[in-house]
């Protein structure tokens, strides 16, 4: 790879930092958490079919669907003349796996030299990756990500439930609006105010439980799938609006469960390869506070009693042995079936599972599992949905309008 712009202290004074749209909820918190160190970040917005576009001008077409689109969403902002390409950088995330997760910086470093070379490529990651140009992480800040995440996953959850049978048009939009700003302030002032999640979770969860919603019952449609796909409305073409819009309550897997894997892969592997280090004891000792701090969110979840908590992930960990080992780790490896059977087993047994063009680990175990799954929940009702820069809207929610139809009978 030739030599690249990198992020240097200065620019931290001058630049706006762009951020690919993934989980809005999510993503407005940890801005905030960055922009009390003093950095400028912009989420984008950008979902035109210019930004498909644009990714297959700057990246090969057998390039999986994520990638493509977000590096064609970066494309497509810096071509728009809303940033001045001197004082614009831009940041991806890196997993440390050994897919597109961790590699298309590289992708997206030569688009960039191509068209921007003055705009460096800032990676943001927790595995030693790009350490010449990484987000600084560092402890505090990596407790306070971890914060915003929880945060995140209850206000998803709520928000999904709420919007799904308000009555009145807005209201739960008016709520989450408000966590967000609420929650953000906090992060960016430093207050502390945040770790107080006893108080803060009981709070969010009567704001949105004073929600008056309508008592019909709705059905249930659980989403899984690639990272991405499974969060972006970017990427699966707004499904959780598109559900909501055809009578159904959406439920979507917390992010937090995707941290733990991550975080178990890594302890996971060093035991089953015999290759214990120190790394992987500090990703075990990651991995038990933050299994602690998820127990914390399920318990006032279920005192509550409004809204279903996350699945204890050592719950996923037991299903996921049922059907696939925990090895099994390209991608989203073995949480994508666990999931799927943590959702049919809980009453979610219609399931949606997006599946990107290129991501074939997740094609593998996901449609690879299905038909375990179903053996043992007779009901559940499993779709695969294909995603990737040819598949037409209107032939995706036909075949989730298909798959309704069968919820129905």
């Amino acid at each position: 790879m030739s030599e690249y712009v990198r992020f240097t202290k200065e620019m931290k004074d001058t630049h706006t930092i762009l951020i690919p749209d993934m989980l809005p909820i999510h993503f407005n918190l940890l801005i905030s958490i960055f922009e009390a160190q003093g950095y400028k970040l912009e989420l984008l917005r950008n979902d035109s079919r210019a930004v498909v576009d644009e990714g297959l001008k700057n990246v090969h077409n057998d390039t999986c669907y994520p990638a493509l689109l977000v590096i064609g969403q970066f494309m497509d902002a810096l071509k728009s003349g809303k940033y001045d390409p001197d004082k614009t950088a831009l940041l991806i995330t890196q997993t440390g796996g050994g897919c597109r997760a961790s590699n298309y910086i590289h992708l997206l470093r030569k688009s960039v030299a191509r068209n921007f070379p003055q705009v460096p490529v800032i990676s943001l990651n927790f595995s030693g990756l790009e350490k010449e140009s990484s987000f600084p992480i560092t402890a505090p800040t990596f407790i306070k990500l971890l914060y915003a995440v929880l945060y995140g996953d209850l206000l998803m959850t709520c928000y999904n439930k709420c919007r799904a049978y308000e009555l009145v048009n807005g209201s739960s939009k008016k709520t989450l609006d408000k966590w967000q700003k609420r929650l953000g302030d906090y992060f960016r002032t430093g207050s502390g105010k945040y770790r107080n999640t006893k108080k803060l979770y009981k709070e969010i969860l009567d704001d949105f439980g004073r929600i008056e919603l309508s008592k019909a019952p709705k059905i249930r449609v659980g989403i899984v799938g690639e990272i991405y796909v499974k969060y972006s409305p970017l990427a699966n073409n707004h499904l959780e609006d598109f559900l909501i819009s055809e009578g159904c309550e959406p439920v979507v897997p917390s992010l937090l469960e995707f941290v733990m894997y991550c975080a178990a892969a890594n302890f996971n592997n060093a035991k089953i390869y015999d290759n214990k280090s120190l790394k992987s004891f500090l990703f075990k000792g990651g991995y038990k506070l933050i299994y602690s701090m998820q127990k914390g969110l399920i318990k006032a979840m279920k005192e509550h009693g409004k809204f279903d908590p996350p699945h204890d992930f050592e719950h996923l960990r037991r299903l996921a042995d049922k059907y696939i080992n925990q090895g099994v780790v390209m991608g989203e490896g073995w949480l994508i079936p666990a999931e799927m059977a943590a959702l049919a087993q809980s009453g979610v047994e219609n399931i949606i599972c997006a599946q990107p063009f290129g991501c074939l680990p997740n094609h593998i175990v996901a449609k690879g599992m299905s038909r375990a799954i179903k053996q043992d929940n007779p009901n559940a009702n499993i779709v695969a949905i294909d995603y990737d820069p040819g598949a037409t809207r209107v032939n995706q929610e036909n075949r989730i309008k298909l798959m309704l139809a069968n919820a129905k009978r």
